[in-house]
């Protein structure tokens, strides 16, 4: 019975002792995460766990007392990490106070020295603070305040400077250049707000003379937009009105040359036509001036014939009237010499006879009254001179008429006359009568003289 009970527990405690082991590997096996390195310290070496080293990312975490396999262990992240610093008071180099607000990162890219100088992360960043406090402190006491706060990405670049030679003992390095991400006054200080003030109105008064040039250029852009558009759509319109005018230039030529062409056929039809006038009157004119030309010649031969025949008849005309007139003339003159002789002969007898001639004196006056009466009876008749009588018969009233031709009537007529004629009716009479008288005798011919001129009385 005894032995069996041994048996048993002599079976019994090895499966014990393997499950313990299996229990207590379960319990304090390790895996590190990717973003992690742990730093595994054993008795004799440093071994250091985690994705991408040598002894794997799988341990096992023994607490340090137990003998042998007893560990302690550093955890450290591998990843980027941040540190900030704010609100950090610091000085320029006019020892004028202001605050900072300063951001770094950095990454440990060797855990092994980094395990060397701290225990955790905590004190690393602890650390790694207080080189980036030191580092701003002296990189900021070197300029004035102006300068640091124009140039914030310059100074972020010479922090990182400073503390990259210091960040290799720690096995760290900054993964991009530190930030000063803002600068502003301590509790006792205006500094940088004056400083601000005055930037802002220099920036105000910046941005103004911007805004103004600004607007005094898009005025300008404006009328420039609006003078060529202006301009544009003169040019358009002169391209029109050239295109227009070409067009109508165009038309115009066509219309002239087609008008002048039609002068030009009209003309050349007028001419032709003229031509053919021409001709037809050429042909005309020389029929019409042959037809004269033989007219003419017969007319020419017709009137001389007719001329020499006129001629030869008044020759002849003229021969018979000359011997008529010499005939006639000698005729005339022998009975005009008849009375003379006879005249003659009876003045030689009557010269020597007193009785004689005083009877031939009275039969002459009879003679002279009777030829005087019937002249003036013929002048009254032709005149239709009505003679009143006033007397006591008409033969006194026709005696006192007859005085009108007598020379006492002749002169009191003609001072009748003349003092008519003094009258304006009577020179506007008698001058028409005289006008009208003076045309009758222009187309009388001249009288000869009277035969009895040489007879004496």
């Amino acid at each position: 019975m005894i032995e069996s009970i041994f048996t048993s527990s002599i079976l019994v405690l090895p499966v014990f002792a393997l499950g313990l082991i299996v229990t207590l590997a379960i319990l304090f096996r390790r895996v590190v995460k990717t973003n992690m390195v742990h730093i595994v310290q054993s008795r004799r070496k440093t071994t250091p766990f985690g994705a991408g080293q040598k002894s794997g990312n799988v341990y096992y975490r023994w607490p340090s007392w137990v003998p042998f396999f007893g560990i302690t262990v550093i955890e450290l992240p591998v990843s980027n990490f941040d540190l900030s610093l704010e609100s950090y008071e610091a000085y320029d180099k006019d020892r004028v106070p202001f605050v900072v607000d300063v951001v770094a990162f950095f990454r440990i890219n060797d855990t092994a020295s980094a395990a060397q100088r701290v225990e955790n992360i905590q004190e690393l960043e602890n650390q790694l603070l207080q080189i980036i406090q030191g580092a701003v402190r002296k990189i900021l006491a070197g300029s004035d305040i102006d300068t640091i706060m124009l140039e914030r990405a310059q100074f972020g670049t010479q922090f990182t400077d400073e503390v990259s030679g210091q960040l290799t003992e720690w096995g760290v390095e900054p993964v991009k250049a530190m930030e000063l991400m803002d600068i502003r006054d301590s509790s006792d200080s205006q500094v940088i707000h004056n400083i601000m003030a005055k930037k802002k109105s220099h920036i105000e008064m910046e941005s103004r003379v911007e805004v103004a040039n600004n607007h005094k250029e898009a005025e300008t852009a404006e009328i420039d937009a609006r003078r060529a558009v202006d301009i544009r759509k003169q040019e358009a319109e002169q391209v029109v009105g050239e295109r227009t005018a070409e067009k109508d230039k165009a038309v115009g030529i066509a219309d002239e040359q087609a008008r002048q062409e039609i002068l030009t056929q009209e003309r050349e039809t007028r001419e032709r036509d003229m031509k053919v006038k021409r001709v037809e009157q050429v042909n005309q004119a020389e029929i019409t001036r042959d037809e004269q030309i033989v007219a003419a010649e017969q007319e020419q031969k017709t009137t001389v014939i007719i001329a020499e025949g006129e001629l030869e008849a008044q020759r002849r005309e003229a021969a018979g009237i000359e011997a008529v007139g010499l005939a006639k003339a000698e005729a005339e003159k022998a009975m005009q010499l008849a009375p003379v002789k006879a005249q003659i002969e009876l003045a030689k007898e009557i010269g020597t006879n007193e009785g004689y001639q005083q009877y031939l004196a009275i039969i002459e006056s009879v003679k002279g009254y009777i030829e005087v009466g019937g002249k003036q009876a013929e002048a009254l008749e032709n005149a239709d001179v009505k003679v009143i009588a006033n007397t006591g018969n008409p033969t006194e009233g026709m005696t006192g008429a007859m005085n009108l031709f007598s020379s006492k009537g002749g002169t009191d007529i003609a001072a009748m006359v003349e003092a008519f004629a003094q009258s304006p009716l009577g020179s506007d009479i008698l001058s028409q009568f005289i006008s009208a008288k003076a045309e009758e005798n222009k187309d009388l011919p001249i009288a000869g003289g009277s035969p009895d001129d040489g007879q004496s009385g």
